[in-house]
């Protein structure tokens, strides 16, 4: 959802019970509280070269002269925002092996190819399942058309007006809600930039069993 101005921690803890929070952190970030208090963490990510794709053409609504041989070079050099790609990955994989009950990865390829599976497990992960009654009379499904990006692109805050980002920088709407197709990286990437990335990207993960 678009970026508003941040809120005091006075104004969070006056939401109501359970909250729902969303963050670009790195699990090292999140405060010690995140599993004491039993939260719940639903941690999304996807290909470094959709993700490198993606963070160009956002960048690009700011600055226009911001190439995506500059894009790639920051990147590959692990000068993006949130530090590199494959180790705030790596982070989250590895508190999702050790503490599952609390952790759900997912990756955004999966999900867009499985929608409908990938909603009743994050339903399940939330205790909150879905009753046959429900699955069977279509629920489930329907979820998946509401929460669609199509729907969500569609909603005239998405698709007008404009947001103040962090640093105050303007940006429009729309800026959040672009193609969200996967592998949408080999219409800008050359074939050297992605072998680049690839040989990177496996590098970093060696040994941990998380492959893109």
């Amino acid at each position: 959802m678009p970026y508003r101005q941040l809120r005091p921690l006075a104004d969070l803890e006056k939401l109501p019970s359970p909250r729902i929070l969303s963050t670009h952190m790195p699990v090292t970030l999140l405060p010690p509280c995140v599993a004491t208090l039993g939260c719940r963490v639903v941690y999304l990510c996807r290909s470094p070269k959709d993700v490198l794709v993606s963070l160009w053409h956002f960048l690009y609504k700011v600055n226009k002269n911001f190439s995506i041989d500059k894009a790639f070079e920051l990147f590959s050099k692990w000068e993006s925002s949130y530090g590199p790609i494959w180790e705030h990955n790596l982070g989250f994989w590895k508190e999702s092996i050790s503490n599952n009950d609390r952790v759900l990865f997912l990756k955004y390829d999966e999900m867009m190819a499985q929608p409908v599976e990938h909603v009743k497990t994050l339903a399940e992960f939330l205790r909150v399942p879905f009753t046959e009654e429900e699955v069977r009379c279509g629920v489930v499904e329907d979820v998946v058309h509401l929460c669609s990006f199509d729907k969500l692109k569609s909603i005239p805050i998405n698709s007008s007006g404009v947001s103040d980002r962090i640093g105050g920088v303007p940006m429009e709407n729309s800026s959040f809600f672009r193609t969200a197709k996967v592998g949408d990286w080999a219409n800008h990437l050359t074939v050297e930039m992605a072998e680049k990335l690839d040989d990177i990207v496996e590098e970093k993960l060696r040994g941990s069993d998380l492959t893109f």
